[in-house]
């Protein structure tokens, strides 16, 4: 039986271990560039199997929270570069997570005199971290027909630009309530055209994004990002949305992708939010699954030897416990986080966890 610290092939990547670092927002990137704290926060956990980089949007409009980086200019590229050399310094993998927010945006941190963007003209019922403190978002505006092939290449240049900066893959973001999963879920798009309505109509930006990813930087190094049925963001329940998500694992199989990374109920909250056979979904997609969302050592440990996952990724973790693949290994003690400096702020509570003596 395979065992959650045995290395694992995941698509292109061959990780030294099952262990996965979960992407995690830390308001930590003034002008939306990571700087040298980012380099030793990432340096410092490079004994995860495999790191996904907190949400980095793709473009100018894709922001959606104060300070958080982007990957899709040369400064950006330059510093990401920074962390990328540094945690293969240390021998790990570090994938970046392609953000677009969507409608979860206030006006203020985007380009001046623009909207959000997303499905549905709707505002959604959700707050957004600015430099006035947590604000409601703003207002959306509906993406035109016309506008979704130039949104596509966003994605793609974000993807060659993270190739460009050294990472080793890239997670699209198709979760938690953001841009493409506001596509997804018919609790949210409420469009007449032939990206909405139908299962079919509703994936289909979702697959354009991931067949032209794929296409351009390698399938073996373009993963996915999903959550099913978490509420967040004002994501309601899809109506169906175990033939929803059935339907985009059936149609992603033949990219063969180097995984999708599922959230297992509410992000952040009760696994047991809504009913969803998960394994069910797996088998459609056919490929490397990495399952997320509230796992303890004994849960991991479990799922990778019973078959149920390739690997299983820890998010707030991470934060307090920069060795937590050691720690894992030996049973030993967690560390506590301290929730009032995980977004913004400086190095205290971001890279003065100690490691294991």
């Amino acid at each position: 039986m395979p065992s959650l610290f045995d290395p694992v092939q995941i698509g292109d990547l061959q990780l030294a271990n099952r262990v996965v670092m979960a992407p995690l927002t830390r308001n930590r990137s003034p002008g939306r560039v990571p700087g040298e704290l980012a380099v030793e926060y990432y340096r410092q956990r490079a004994g995860a199997g495999l790191i996904v980089s907190e949400g980095t949007q793709i473009g100018p409009l894709g922001q959606g929270y104060l300070d958080t980086p982007g990957i899709h200019n040369a400064e950006q590229v330059r510093a990401w570069r920074r962390v990328t050399d540094a945690v293969h310094a240390e021998g790990g993998k570090i994938a970046v997570q392609l953000w677009h927010v969507g409608r979860i945006s206030h006006a203020s941190l985007l380009p001046p005199g623009q909207a959000p963007v997303s499905s549905t003209a709707r505002v959604a019922d959700s707050r957004t971290f600015t430099t006035e403190g947590f604000v409601p978002v703003s207002a959306p505006r509906a993406l035109r027909r016309e506008e979704l092939p130039a949104l596509v290449r966003e994605y793609v240049h974000a993807a060659e630009c993270a190739m460009e900066a050294g990472f080793d893959a890239v997670e699209v973001h198709g979760a938690n309530g953001y841009l493409l999963d506001q596509f997804l879920r018919d609790s949210v798009n409420d469009r007449q055209d032939d990206y909405g309505g139908s299962i079919a109509n509703r994936a289909r930006l979702l697959l354009e994004v991931m067949a032209a990813i794929a296409q351009s930087i390698g399938a073996g190094r373009t993963g996915l990002r999903l959550s099913p049925v978490t509420p967040v963001n004002d994501a309601g329940q899809d109506s169906d949305a175990q033939a929803l998500f059935n339907h985009v694992a059936e149609q992603l199989a033949p990219l063969k992708l180097a995984f999708l990374h599922i959230i297992e109920g509410q992000t952040g909250g009760p696994r047991d939010v809504a009913p969803f056979d998960y394994q069910a979904m797996r088998e459609r997609f056919g490929g490397p699954w990495i399952a997320n969302n509230g796992y303890t050592r004994e849960m991991a440990i479990e799922a990778v030897a019973q078959g149920r996952a390739d690997a299983v990724a820890f998010g707030r973790a991470f934060i307090s416990n920069p060795d937590l693949v050691r720690r894992l290994r030996l049973n030993a003690e967690l560390a506590k986080a301290d929730s009032k400096t995980f977004y913004g702020g400086g190095a205290q509570g971001y890279t003065d966890y100690p490691a294991l003596t």
